[in-house]
Formats: C-alpha cells, sequence, structure tokens
C-alpha cells in the first residue's frame, strides 16, 4: 500500500501545539513514546499499552495525517503469563523530524524531555504527561489524588509551577535515594482542584482515569477529616518560640497547635539545617 501522503494544509496543522488534542498527543509520547533513529530514512515512533487503552491508540491514528498502524499481540511477561499488548507505530520521516524538533528525543530520553519551547495548551499537555506517567484515584482511606513520577527535573518543576497556580498548594521535588525518580504528589481538595482542571468535560484522556477523574469531583471532605494547616514558618515566629521557649504558652500566641510548637522548637534547638518548605 503507497504510503499516505499529507497535504500542505495537514502538515501545517500536525503537532500544532496549541491545538488541545496534539498537545495532549506529545505530553504522551514524551512520557511513554520511543522515537527510534535507524540508518538513512529508516526508524519509527511506537507506543505500547495495555489493550485495556487501545482506544487512546486509535485516536493517536486518526489525528496523525501519516500512515501508521495499531497491531496487538499477547505475551508472557515477568508480571503476566499472558499479557496483551496494542501498539501504534509512526514511521514517515517528516513526522518524526518535527516531533523531534519539538522536543522528542530519538533514544533513552526520560531525563531529556522538557515542557515545549513554543505555545502550548498547557494543561492538555499536563493531562498527557499524568495519563502516560502519573496515577489519579483514591486512597486506601477513601481521599482523592494525583501523582506523577517521572526522571525530568523540568517536567516535576513544571507540574509544580502550574499546580501551585491551579490549588495554592506548594511541592519542592526532589529525587528518592533508591531510584532517583520525583514523586510528585497531590491529594484531597488540591487534588479535586488539579483533576477538575486537566480532565474537563470532553478532553482526549485515557478512558479509565476520566472515569476516576469524573468521579472525584463529587468527593468532599468528612466531617470529622481536619484540614491539615500548609501556614509556613515566618522568622519572627521562630524569634518570639525561642524566646518563650515552652510549646504550650509559644501555641496560644502564635495561634499553632502546641504539636507544631514543639516539634519547631526541637528543630531549632538541634540546630537542624531548615529546608525551603520549613522556611
Amino acid at each position: 500500500m503507497a504510503e499516505r501522503e499529507p497535504n500542505a494544509q495537514q502538515r501545517a496543522d500536525f503537532m500544532n501545539l496549541e491545538v488541545p488534542e496534539y498537545a495532549y498527543m506529545f505530553g504522551f509520547l514524551q512520557a511513554d513514546g520511543h522515537l527510534y533513529q535507524g540508518t538513512g530514512r529508516k526508524g519509527r515512533l511506537s507506543v505500547e499499552l495495555n489493550i485495556r487503552d487501545v482506544d487512546l491508540l486509535y485516536r493517536f491514528k486518526y489525528l496523525t495525517p501519516y500512515n501508521s498502524s495499531v497491531t496487538e499481540r499477547v505475551r508472557s511477561t515477568n508480571f503476566a503469563e499472558s499479557q496483551h499488548s496494542a501498539t501504534w507505530s509512526l514511521c514517515s520521516m517528516e513526522a518524526r523530524s518535527t516531533l523531534n524538533q519539538l522536543g522528542l528525543p530519538y533514544g533513552r530520553k526520560s531525563k531529556k524531555i522538557t515542557p515545549p519551547r513554543v505555545n502550548f495548551s498547557r494543561r492538555d499537555y499536563l493531562r498527557g504527561i499524568i495519563d502516560a506517567d502519573g496515577s489519579v484515584g483514591y486512597t486506601g482511606q477513601g481521599t482523592p489524588f494525583v501523582s506523577l513520577a517521572t526522571t525530568s527535573t523540568a517536567i516535576g518543576a513544571y507540574l509544580c509551577f502550574y499546580a501551585k497556580k491551579v490549588t495554592g498548594a506548594q511541592r519542592l521535588i526532589k529525587r528518592n535515594t533508591r531510584d532517583g525518580i520525583y514523586n510528585i504528589g497531590y491529594d484531597k481538595e488540591a487534588a479535586q482542584k488539579l483533576v477538575a482542571e486537566l480532565y474537563y468535560p470532553g478532553c482526549l484522556s485515557l478512558g479509565r482515569k476520566q472515569v476516576k477523574a469524573d468521579s472525584i469531583a463529587s468527593w468532599s471532605r468528612p466531617a470529622d477529616m481536619r484540614i491539615v494547616s500548609q501556614r509556613r514558618w515566618t522568622a519572627s515566629e521562630d524569634q518570639l518560640l525561642l524566646q518563650l521557649g515552652d510549646a504550650t504558652v509559644a501555641a496560644e500566641k502564635l495561634a499553632r497547635t502546641e504539636t507544631s510548637c514543639r516539634m519547631r522548637l526541637w528543630r531549632l534547638g538541634n540546630c537542624r539545617m531548615l529546608m525551603p518548605s520549613d522556611q
């Protein structure tokens, strides 16, 4: 079969990241796609997902004005005797070059990816990143959460920046010592606000995550669940706390909990190096 050749307008429109569907698709490809560079004009882009998510791959195929294919296979893995998956593959050198120029690297890419350097639909892009490398749902205690695991400093920092604007919740990223991954999470009302922003009605997304996002919209905090204060300690509060030297008295004067004052006193008294989140 002859290769599908897009016209000039289709070439211009492909991967216009101001279009929500392409912004989402690009974010997903950065996180979960694999761009291989062969010799000459050879090479391919591929995304493999569990068969339950095959609908998304067909949406990618529909959005791409170049020849591409969706295939299925069943194989044994370390995690399951029989794993049924689907793979979307795109070989066009022109399409691959477009994606590469936008910031989808060839080969191993997890630490190298960054948000696009062109205008793009931000919430759709981040939804693509989270659909590929994140989680949306409920904790064991029944509270909503949204999280992202990434090795890219730029992606982690961008999510924190965007989420703070939407939710007011501040996160300072730090790689975990075991595998060097940033694990960034939001829960309860912060998660609810962020999910409402990212997973809006009619958006392109993984169906199973959209279902969870829709259910999170109806969550409300139980009456017996207390709200933990996120209030930061100031230099003047630290000074007064040290002058008083008594957590019970300080709690009353500073309108803080006794536990919070006691822990702060311990940190200051032991000359603990304060982290940015403590200041």
